[in-house]
């Protein structure tokens, strides 16, 4: 897992007042690691063009066209002349040995996006505008300095300075970040970030179930009980991808006679033995208050999704110990509204995704929140996660069946709640990174299947 800031700005001036670094210093290094990059990726002589701003974002492009200046074809385009000291400075020094200006933005092996930093706010110029969307067309590699500019520019690769900000994975921002890597400033990350209640997944953070055990039977691995409502079909799809991820056994609870799989268990009533309930996927209207309240009347650990987000029985789900609720955007403003924190719509909610996340789980500390989007966000209490590996093959109906039958495995087997969503939240963007066919043929059916071969 790596940390994720609001701003880094109080880290730089740690650096300053901790370890006697000075602004030009970690410049210096800002720069340095950017054209290592450009090194290792491209040959020398190849032609490259740095888009300077007017303040510190531009002072670093500024240095880099200094370090890469004679053995590469480099050139600066001004979108603004440099103001800040820092900038001035820098323009001096690129000036002295002969880096030179060009008038034209034109195609090239890299363009370097180097207007505006995380200090940037307000709205663009119409004459930034048109440069940037200009930057976006040209033919080359491109690279934004710390982050893409007012995330316009769209960048192959952002070469971020000293550690990673929380909104580089905004789900607007997904577009546009590109590869991530983080440029060490001087010193390691390990002295430049402090602690933070934020942090991003990896895919080798994930835990996998494991039956090392020999002397086990299906007992051993819980028993997940799904409510199964009048969308039969979701509640298989969770059921199958529950089994398949470990799960000893699983039964769909309702009051039909439906057809199932052989593979799953159906019954009228909460089986004895379960170890966690799923409820909401193709809920429906099925259930009765009383019958809800029946399949509901426990302790157990519980996985709540879909319809359960609009119906008023989700403000006494909040009151148990161990739950999981896995809303994407439109149910979580409709939770939000339920449960007095705001009401607001969805446009709102995506632009300030980590802002309600955390007023959600203040007011419901020992609910474990998955908000579901192109970032995923969990969050228990004061301690949150993002995953940023699910890719867009996931946006199929059925797909949050999947997921839902993830995390209710791993709950009936024992896992926390919140271990739980971390690590069926990773399995769910594995499948889908795995998955060898075009993106938007991916079928439930081919998730859990895949299951098997997670490693």
């Amino acid at each position: 897992m790596q940390n994720l800031f609001d701003e880094v700005v109080s880290l730089d001036r740690r650096c300053y007042e901790e370890f006697f670094l000075s602004e030009d210093l970690l410049m210096e290094h800002a720069a340095g690691g950017m054209a290592a990059y450009i090194r290792e990726n491209f040959p020398k002589n190849s032609k490259i063009i740095v888009v300077c701003g007017a303040s510190n974002n531009g002072a670093d492009g500024l240095a880099l066209a200094r370090i890469l200046h004679g053995d590469y074809a480099v050139s600066i385009f001004y979108a603004n002349k440099p103001k800040s000291a820092m900038a001035l400075l820098q323009e001096k020094r690129a000036k002295s040995i002969g880096v030179r200006e060009c008038r034209e933005i034109e195609d090239c092996a890299v363009l370097v996006d180097a207007i505006f930093g995380t200090g940037f706010g307000g709205e663009l110029s119409t004459e930034l505008s048109i440069l940037i969307e200009k930057m976006n067309q040209i033919k080359a590699f491109k690279i934004a300095c710390d982050i893409p500019s007012a995330w316009v520019f769209k960048a192959d690769v952002t070469l971020t300075m000293g550690a990673l900000k929380k909104s580089m994975f905004l789900d607007e921002t997904k577009e546009r970040i590109g590869e991530i890597k983080v440029i060490d400033l001087g010193v390691s990350r390990s002295f430049y970030e402090t602690k933070s209640n934020w942090r991003l997944l990896d895919l080798g953070d994930i835990k996998l179930p494991n039956r090392e055990k020999q002397d086990v039977h299906k007992g051993n691995y819980g028993h997940l009980a799904i409510a199964s409502g009048s969308k039969i079909g979701a509640g298989v799809i969770s059921g199958l991808s529950a089994l398949r991820f470990g799960s000893g056994l699983v039964t769909l609870v309702g009051y039909e006679n439906p057809q199932i799989p052989h593979t799953l268990m159906y019954s009228h009533e909460l089986p004895k033995n379960s170890t966690a309930l799923a409820i909401g996927m193709g809920l429906g209207e099925e259930f009765s208050i009383i019958e809800l309240d029946k399949f509901l009347d426990n302790n157990l650990p519980l996985i709540g999704d879909a319809d359960i987000f609009y119906m008023p029985i989700l403000l006494e789900i909040l009151k148990r110990q161990s739950v999981v609720l896995t809303p994407h955007p439109k149910e979580f403003i409709s939770l939000l509204k339920m449960t007095n924190i705001a009401d607001i719509s969805v446009e709102v909610l995506q632009k300030n995704r980590f802002f309600y996340a955390e007023k959600f789980c203040a007011k419901f500390p020992t609910a474990v929140l998955l908000l579901k989007g192109a970032n995923v966000i969990i969050g228990k209490d004061g301690d949150f996660f993002v995953n940023p590996h699910g890719t867009s093959a996931l946006a199929k109906g059925g797909s949050g069946d999947v997921l839902s039958g993830l995390i209710g495995a791993l709950l009936a087997q024992g896992y926390t709640p919140l271990d739980s969503a971390i690590n069926g939240s990773l399995a769910h963007a594995l499948l889908s990174k795995n998955y060898d066919g075009v993106d938007f043929s991916l079928t439930p059916d081919e998730l859990i299947s895949g299951i098997g071969k997670l490693k």
